[in-house]
């Protein structure tokens, strides 16, 4: 394994009842809150009432920052910033998914922060050398990992750039974490937070070292994990034992555990944010059509984990295959597994124009980490054989 440091700050309240247990307790030295979340989803299931309910009973004087975009803008980032520092904040509480988390980062910087945090801090690396307000976060979406990570993906619509950094000082301060909180979510939502998580931890997994390591060994089964409770999911959406393991699963692959002693590739993350970036797309979804056809372009250069991934996360016998055509059973394996979800196989059914292919290809950042690194024409010919 590659060398590593590991930290992880935040403190994790997991299961059924876990916020009426322990919230009140978790924001008592804050006199103002800003309570974040996003279409308002929250006040039809049950959850703004009930995290509500505990901040009135805990005397909190409470200001609502709403409408947090499923791929937040800087702009959006800037009037939560606002909020806080005219309103002097002294925690915000993040309610939602991973949308609602990342934005709610990169407000708790902006506020304490004099200068342009996109400059600073998303387009180039920066160092975070002051307390930024206090983050806690209630999931109600698994999917991205973000109430575990100092990781925000953020958009700038005026320069069509999404982008993410992650930064430790930027971790939320607590996650309480339901299971139930997650039942009253789309089936479409849940599936492509689903598939984000597989995503995220193949990302991962395909990236050297390919030698005998602890973190392949966690990511295969993981990756296990993911695709038999997604299925239960789908089966039985209240499956409590499903939701909890999925809820589990998105953490595990976003908390910084597996990724250490790996290289980690996210090219189809890049590609991904570009495309949303210009079209807004839904990111679970995204990935699900970019990923089968990038890996079906670099198989050959991480032949032998590609091999592993059909055995080991698959299960597919050899029964006489070679091993290329064992890499490429356990891609057409994950292919099927993406149209047995009903997700979107084509950037077409996602809205993309195929005139923006190359202006979207030429804008997307290039991954060191990747088994083989690509080009910008390899992207456009990628976007094309994915368009319909």
């Amino acid at each position: 394994m590659n060398n590593f440091i590991f930290q992880n700050s935040t403190k994790v309240f997991f299961g059924q009842g876990c916020v009426r247990e322990y919230l009140a307790c978790l924001i008592k030295g804050a006199d103002t809150v800003l309570l974040a979340y996003g279409g308002g989803s929250i006040k039809s299931n049950g959850v703004y009432d009930e995290v509500t309910a505990i901040l009135q009973r805990t005397g909190k004087r409470v200001l609502e920052f709403s409408g947090i975009m499923p791929n937040p803008t800087y702009e959006k980032v800037l009037e939560g910033a606002e909020i806080c520092r005219r309103e002097n904040v002294d925690m915000i509480l993040a309610v939602g998914g991973g949308s609602v988390i990342d934005c709610c980062k990169a407000v708790s910087l902006a506020a304490r922060y004099q200068g342009d945090i996109w400059e600073d801090f998303w387009m180039h690396p920066g160092v975070i050398n002051f307390e930024p307000v206090p983050l806690g976060a209630i999931v109600t979406v698994a999917g991205t990992g973000s109430e575990c990570n100092g990781g925000a993906v953020i958009t700038n619509q005026k320069k069509k750039i999404k982008t993410g950094r992650d930064y430790p000082a930027l971790n939320p301060a607590f996650a309480l974490m339901d299971p139930a909180y997650t039942y009253s979510v789309p089936v479409k939502q849940m599936v492509s937070g689903g598939f984000d998580i597989l995503s995220h931890i193949m990302e991962t997994y395909f990236s050297l070292p390919d030698e005998d390591n602890v973190s392949d060994d966690i990511m295969e089964a993981l990756m296990g994990s993911v695709i038999r409770n997604l299925r239960l999911a789908l089966r039985n959406p209240r499956d409590y034992t499903a939701r909890s393991n999925l809820m589990w699963d998105s953490t595990m692959a976003e908390n910084r555990v597996i990724k250490m002693g790996k290289k980690c590739d996210f090219q189809c993350h890049n590609m991904e944010h570009q495309l949303g970036a210009y079209t807004d797309c839904n990111h679970g979804c995204g990935l699900a059509v970019l990923q089968p056809v990038y890996y079906r372009h670099i198989y050959m250069d991480g032949l032998s984990k590609f091999v592993k991934f059909a055995e080991n996360v698959w299960k597919i016998p050899r029964r006489g295959r070679t091993d290329e055509e064992m890499a490429l059973a356990g891609i057409d394996a994950l292919e099927d597994f993406i149209r047995e979800l009903g997700l979107p196989t084509t950037l077409k059914e996602l809205g993309v124009e195929r005139e923006q292919l190359r202006e979207i290809a030429c804008s997307c950042g290039i991954s060191n980490g990747s088994y083989r690194r690509i080009t910008h024409d390899e992207i456009l010919d990628i976007f094309q054989e994915c368009y319909e």
